[in-house]
């Protein structure tokens, strides 16, 4: 059922990344601008994910004896040192995620490659390490961003979703592994309702919500050979009864004995290792698509949006 199984440490027949992204009150600046210090109660909701959930996760990794991979934009490393200071000691992986949660496919290229820039020196300044994973604020990638990674070093990028396995992204600048994701076990639509950021879904229940991350990690179960990265928020998979719900569900992943946890780190370190020998082949895609223009025909047809 997957083309290309990729056979993990231990005879694994599932890698799991429960990978969280704290972008704490970055959202409410780059959604309002300078007006975003008024919006105080959604200031706290977003702030409850440094000062709340973040010492409740770290220590359910202890735990449960895992480290895994935190998403931090630069501007919220510099708001919250002393957060990203637990984080590093505890052991777990710091990546990239944009400067304040700025969209790269909404800047010209030169802005994008300045503020990736600027922000592995804030991350290699406060952690000690050049981050080597990406994860594209709202998953928004440029057509220019695997390019400008692969000059930066970077080994991989987590942001994009075309298949069940990693692959490889190929801009003429490089290789990065390509750790895919999915809106499914994206923890927003399920939980996420702020009329500030104009988000206003339908808040599900703890159990509802895992039903969905669930049957996904189920799939790969079945399938063998699968990825399962969730893609979390502290603000929001942090509060109180979704955390506790989230233990639960570690609890059953390594019941199984065929799950391994790892950072995005190492399955991306694991995936490249194999490919380099010749162990296995992984997907290729070479970027940029339709050679960096538009496909469309011009002149569009006049039935077409954005004529």
């Amino acid at each position: 059922m997957i083309r290309t199984p990729i056979p993990w440490p231990g005879g694994a027949k599932v890698a799991v990344a429960i990978s969280f992204d704290m972008d704490t009150d970055s959202l409410i600046h780059i959604e309002k601008g300078r007006a975003g210090v008024n919006y105080l109660s959604t200031i706290s909701m977003l702030r409850y994910g440094p000062e709340v959930a973040i010492p409740r996760i770290l220590d359910g990794y202890r735990r449960f004896g895992l480290k895994q991979t935190f998403f931090i934009p630069a501007w919220c490393i510099e708001q919250h040192p002393r957060t990203v200071e637990a984080i590093v000691e505890a052991g777990h992986e710091v990546g990239f995620h944009g400067y304040i949660h700025e969209a790269p496919n909404a800047l010209p290229p030169e802005e994008e490659r300045y503020w990736m820039q600027r922000s592995i020196e804030v991350i290699e300044r406060f952690t000690g390490k050049r981050p080597r994973g990406n994860r594209s604020p709202l998953y928004n990638m440029s057509q220019h961003t695997p390019g400008f990674l692969a000059e930066e070093g970077f080994l991989y990028d987590s942001s994009l979703m075309g298949d069940d396995v990693p692959y490889l992204l190929a801009p003429p600048q490089g290789e990065l592994i390509e750790l895919p994701v999915s809106w499914a076990t994206d923890d927003w639509p399920p939980y996420v309702h702020s009329i500030d950021l104009d988000y206003m879904f339908q808040v599900m229940s703890p159990d509802r919500a895992m039903e969905v991350f669930m049957a996904e990690f189920h799939a790969m179960l079945r399938a063998g050979g699968g990825l399962w990265i969730a893609v979390w928020h502290p603000f929001v998979s942090g509060r109180l009864s979704r955390w506790q719900r989230v233990e639960q569900m570690i609890e059953d992943m390594q019941e199984t004995g065929e799950v391994w946890f790892a950072t995005l780190e190492e399955i991306a370190s694991h995936c490249k290792t194999l490919n380099d020998s010749g162990a296995l082949a992984l997907r290729r895609e070479t970027l940029p698509l339709y050679g960096g223009q538009s496909p469309l025909p011009d002149p569009l047809p006049s039935s077409m949006p954005g004529d």
